[in-house]
């Protein structure tokens, strides 16, 4: 029978005391995803950096269960967007997930099938709910230190990577020479295909 417990998740690192996996994303993981594919190869070129590591606090994968982590999404830029997750739905699409700041700051990128998008601030001590059927990609806009941030979701929930690996999000988030712009993803011809609910960034 599982009992209660505590892991230890301290500063400046945040890496828990123990976990279950550590997933390690290189940029050579990401091919498609960044706009710019010139600025991606040429990056690539020199070298396969890692962009982004998550490390598991897993749980069985049945409803009732909570799974939980650590994402650290490292700084840097692909031309000029700035690194990110992959992104993803949950294959059980009618799950939420929470997310809390501990290091840094981003933004999460989210949208929904019908075409919603939503980008929301991400810092120290921002609690953020992520809603059933929203996609959601966490971005670094910082250039020099990671965003960490722990999240919680429904252990059955899983991940649908596909959905997202084609197209990308309908939104992306770019450094335009003042500070983050969130900018349309050409690749969906700047359509939206719904209403946007997007917080100002900078």
């Amino acid at each position: 029978m599982d009992q209660p417990s505590t892991v230890q998740i301290t500063p400046p690192d945040f890496v828990p005391e123990r976990f279950a996996n550590h997933i390690v994303r290189r940029l050579s993981m990401l091919e498609g995803q960044f706009h710019d594919e010139g600025a991606y190869a040429s990056l690539l070129e020199k070298g396969d950096t890692v962009v982004y590591e998550v490390y598991e606090l897993s749980r069985p994968e049945v409803a009732g269960e909570l799974s939980s982590g650590i994402s650290i999404v490292h700084s840097g830029r692909v031309g000029d967007e700035y690194f990110m997750t992959k992104g993803h739905f949950h294959k059980v699409i009618d799950t939420a997930e929470v997310y809390y700041g501990l290091k840094g700051h981003g933004v999460m990128v989210m949208e929904t099938p019908e075409g919603e998008a939503s980008v929301q601030d991400i810092r120290p001590g921002a609690v953020l709910y992520v809603p059933p059927r929203w996609a959601h990609r966490s971005v670094n806009t910082s250039d020099d230190g990671d965003l960490v941030t722990l999240f919680v979701y429904p252990a059955h929930a899983g991940h649908d990577y596909g959905s997202i690996e084609t197209r990308g999000f309908r939104k992306i988030v770019v450094e335009r020479g003042h500070g983050s712009e969130i900018v349309d993803n050409d690749r969906w011809g700047g359509a939206n295909g719904g209403e946007d609910a997007v917080s100002g960034l900078r």
